[in-house]
């Protein structure tokens, strides 16, 4: 039992730093993703891989202030933005609002809370938010996304991917960003020492490997699971729900390659 209250006061705790944090930079994160090349590319590749249709039902996980969300809308029935942050969430409204978009929704709560019902949707999708969780939680998010999906749904994720460096596309993009930053004098020297303490200790970035997210969904009871390396240390991940399936048990296990 003391466990269990363990890990609920970690999973808590997480959530209201999450919670703080993006409410305090909602506005400079509206502005910046629109002006970022590389975060705009993995934004087309995940519209590509999600191939919205007509008379869809869309859930945004980590909807943010629309990035995918503007996106989709005119392409689909219904989109259900997710963000932990308020803020966030009356950025999407706003932004929806502005573009004349009618059919999208926004609820602030945190993903480990989230509630839909099982098998009615038909897409899931989301961008640059999974690697903020515990790893324990990026794989119930997958396993409880894969049960919300229809009989012949999606579920794609796009997002920072690389582990621990024990592969070479690891070391190279560990190398490639650490060249960057010095390249930008110490401004950059001081960017290198903040990432590292938080790649070291997994404060606020947790990201895991390719190998990591591909075995999330098949553990998840997804098919034609599908990796694809975008830009830098992004990738997108896309599985889809059997046409056969009948359920989907979330089984919350943890990838057990970092």
């Amino acid at each position: 039992m003391s466990s269990v209250r363990s890990t609920n006061a970690t999973q808590g705790a997480n959530i209201s730093r999450q919670r703080r944090f993006w409410n305090e930079r909602a506005a400079s994160w509206d502005h910046g993703a629109q002006n970022n090349p590389g975060l705009v590319k993995v934004v087309e590749r995940v519209i590509a891989e999600a191939s919205p249709q007509t008379g869809m039902t869309v859930i945004d996980i980590g909807c943010g202030s629309g990035q995918l969300a503007l996106r989709v809308a005119p392409l689909v029935e219904r989109v259900i933005g997710i963000d932990i942050s308020q803020a966030m969430i009356d950025l999407l409204l706003q932004n929806a609002a502005a573009a004349n978009l009618t059919n999208i929704e926004g609820i602030a709560v945190p993903i480990e809370h989230l509630e839909i019902e099982e098998a009615s949707v038909d897409l899931v999708i989301s961008n640059y938010v999974l690697h903020h969780l515990r790893d324990k939680d990026k794989a119930v998010a997958v396993a409880t996304a894969a049960r919300w999906l229809k009989p012949g749904g999606r579920l794609v994720i796009g997002d920072m991917m690389f582990g621990r460096g024990t592969d070479a596309r690891d070391r190279e993009i560990i190398s490639s960003k650490v060249a960057l930053m010095i390249r930008k004098g110490p401004a950059g020297w001081w960017r290198i020492a903040k990432n590292a303490s938080r790649y070291l200790f997994r404060i606020q970035e947790r990201p895991v490997s390719i190998a990591a997210w591909v075995e999330m969904f098949r553990a998840a009871g997804l098919h034609e699971v599908v990796a694809i390396p975008v830009v830098n240390e992004a990738s997108v991940v896309r599985g889809t729900r059997g046409a056969r399936d009948q359920h989907i048990v979330a089984k919350g296990i943890p990838p057990t390659k970092r």
